[in-house]
């Protein structure tokens, strides 16, 4: 009997036998999709995509509503059809749930959900077993493009549990209107972090802007030599083994006309971070205090791989050593949306990448069927 309570030699008899899983169908989830029909391989049949979503739409299903498609940076086509002629005005939700779902119609992937994959463990004849709230399945490769939205990091600070006012997460953000007359702290300096003080400030009493180090504003174009030096510092994280570093950590917070304003008004004005929480609000150990009714933690997300647990692929230092897109502990398993392949154009990369070395290490292993 495993953890989830599932009799292991059960699973393994039982599974469903194909040569590539995908699990999630996010933008990287769907272009590692797309890639394996581009090269032959057929859903069902060859591979499956499985996603606990209850819907298309990857993470940007469960965004705020406020974060409008004209907002998001840097939104980049799937491979293959490209997003033309989307609302800026409406909800980024709708427009990218609207246009992945598209996609998955346009290239029949047929992902099935929802379906919450538990665990990742070897199986038998040198496959690994995918155990999910739908069956198992047996494969001969794994491509893990979970993202991160599912697990959103809470940091913890002394007195945190006797705070009488509200707190939330980024990934439980309303919209502003829900904090009107109300005085809010808000905590993380990423861009997440930025656009809930500019939305909130116009409804809310008071603001409060605190961080565990001073951001840095950056001027002038993100241009494609920018982009990559940022790519390979964190590429180069990854290829130690080590948890790949937040975006903003790399590249600093894009100046435009809004930031702009908001730092000429006071409300991108950043506090260091407190020491403690107290009931009502948070205090520094300089006898500083801010009263508060809510705080917002905008501290970003962490990868979800717990359900990889059961493979050993992590090293001493926390984070999964990449070849590639392939773990480094176990040539058949492949990250995609991870570390250096996390933004939308470098997870289409990725899911090409992983494909190309898939369907190369399948070949090696039976050369007629492939």
């Amino acid at each position: 009997m495993n953890d989830f309570g599932v009799r292991e030699g059960a699973a393994a008899q039982d599974a469903r036998q194909v040569d590539v899983v995908v699990i999630g169908a996010g933008q990287a989830g769907l272009s590692a999709a797309h890639h394996l029909r581009r090269v032959g391989f057929e859903p069902e049949r060859d591979f499956v995509v499985l996603d606990h979503a209850p819907r298309p739409g990857g993470a940007w299903q469960f965004r705020w509503p406020s974060l409008t498609y004209g907002k998001v940076h840097g939104m980049h086509s799937l491979p293959g059809m490209e997003l033309t002629g989307a609302d800026p005005a409406r909800p980024s939700s709708e427009v990218i749930a609207e246009y992945f779902a598209a996609y998955e119609k346009t290239f029949d992937l047929r992902v099935r959900r929802p379906v919450d994959v538990r665990q990742v463990r070897e199986g038998d004849g040198g496959r690994l077993l995918v155990e999910s709230s739908q069956g198992a399945w047996a494969t001969r490769a794994l491509v893990n493009a979970t993202g991160t939205w599912d697990r959103p990091f809470w940091p913890r600070y002394r007195g945190q549990e006797t705070f009488r006012g509200r707190q939330l997460h980024t990934a439980q953000y309303p919209g502003p209107e829900e904090f009107a007359g109300q005085r809010v702290v808000v905590v993380g300096g990423g861009a997440s972090g930025t656009q809930h003080l500019m939305e909130i400030a116009p409804y809310a009493a008071s603001t409060t802007w605190v961080t565990r180090r001073p951001p840095v504003f950056r001027e002038g174009p993100f241009d494609e030599n920018w982009g990559r030096s940022a790519v390979a510092m964190v590429e180069d994280r990854v290829r130690q083994g080590l948890t790949p570093m937040s975006v903003v950590s790399v590249t600093g917070l894009p100046v435009n006309d809004a930031i702009r304003a908001a730092r000429e008004n006071g409300v991108l004005d950043r506090l260091p971070m407190f020491d403690r929480i107290t009931p009502t609000g948070v205090a520094w150990d300089d006898g500083r205090e801010v009263v508060a009714d809510v705080i917002l933690w905008a501290t970003g997300f962490r990868a979800a791989l717990d359900h990889l647990a059961p493979l050993g692929l992590r090293e001493p230092g926390g984070g999964i050593r990449l070849e590639g897109t392939r773990a480094a502990l176990d040539p058949r398993v492949h990250l995609v949306g991870y570390g250096p392949s996390a933004s939308t154009i470098g997870a289409n990369r990725a899911g090409r990448a992983a494909v190309r070395d898939i369907r190369r290490l399948l070949a090696e292993e039976s050369p007629v069927t492939v």
